[in-house]
């Protein structure tokens, strides 16, 4: 693959700059979008442009820590060990308001984020996502751009993930190669979540597929019943390498 990495973490913070009123959101839409094209210039959709003081603070963080620096040098480490892999992209940090406000979901947005990236990959994007929710640190910016990148090998490899079985394989692949160590499971949730999964490996709905991957309280808060699976489960089973590759 030949990757080239985008610091985005400036342009965003220098949007909220702007007053927080249809100035900054006006500015938001300018600075995504290609002006002759109208198509999407930089993958800045779950940015909340709208968001309060928290997000630029945080921002603040993230570039104190050297976010986008960290970032690029993995994805360069990355790029060399994926040579063989077909395909050309650009690859960023983008932040994502899950703390405050109703601009984000986090299991809805964090499922998109993982399985539903078809228009990004297409035009060549593969974004790392930080969540307002998590504290910043150097680890955190460079395992959300190098599981991206993993992730849009896999996808260059084997196409893009529509039931359980191949969205777990597809995360197992991508966060075992970033180095992830979480989410991670104690021994026996870990043999009573593949015991339950199993039966829902064929899925391909969404409420059974966030619920298997993010844990019942997620799938609850969405309205999908609930299966019996703690906090990101299945994403666990998956990181640990416990199932049949599809």
């Amino acid at each position: 693959m030949t990757l080239t990495f985008v610091p985005l973490l400036r342009v965003q913070r220098d949007l909220y700059d702007l007053p927080r009123d249809m100035t900054r959101f006006r500015a938001y839409l300018s600075t995504m979008t290609d002006p002759v094209t109208r198509d999407l210039k930089l993958p800045l959709v779950a940015m909340n442009p709208m968001g309060k003081e928290h997000v630029p603070a945080l921002l603040d963080q993230w570039m104190a820590l050297g976010a986008d620096e960290v970032a690029g040098s993995a994805v360069a480490d990355a790029a060399h060990r994926l040579q063989e892999v077909p395909g050309a992209f650009q690859v960023g940090l983008v932040i994502a308001d899950d703390l405050k406000g109703g601009w984000t979901n986090r299991y809805t947005y964090e499922f998109a984020h993982r399985f539903l990236t078809r228009a990004f990959h297409r035009r060549g994007w593969l974004t790392g996502m930080l969540w307002t929710s998590e504290a910043p640190s150097a680890a955190a910016a460079r395992e959300a751009a190098v599981t991206s990148v993993y992730r849009g090998a896999y996808i260059e490899q084997h196409g893009y993930a529509r039931t359980l079985r191949e969205m777990l394989a597809q995360e197992a692949f991508a966060m075992s190669n970033a180095g992830c160590t979480t989410p991670a499971l104690d021994p026996d949730d870990l043999a009573y979540t593949r015991e339950i999964i199993e039966r829902h490996l064929d899925a391909a709905d969404q409420p059974t597929l966030i619920t298997c991957l993010f844990g019942d309280e997620a799938g609850a808060s969405l309205g999908y019943a609930r299966l019996g699976f703690s906090d990101r489960a299945g994403l666990a089973l998956a990181l640990a390498g416990v199932l049949t590759p599809p």
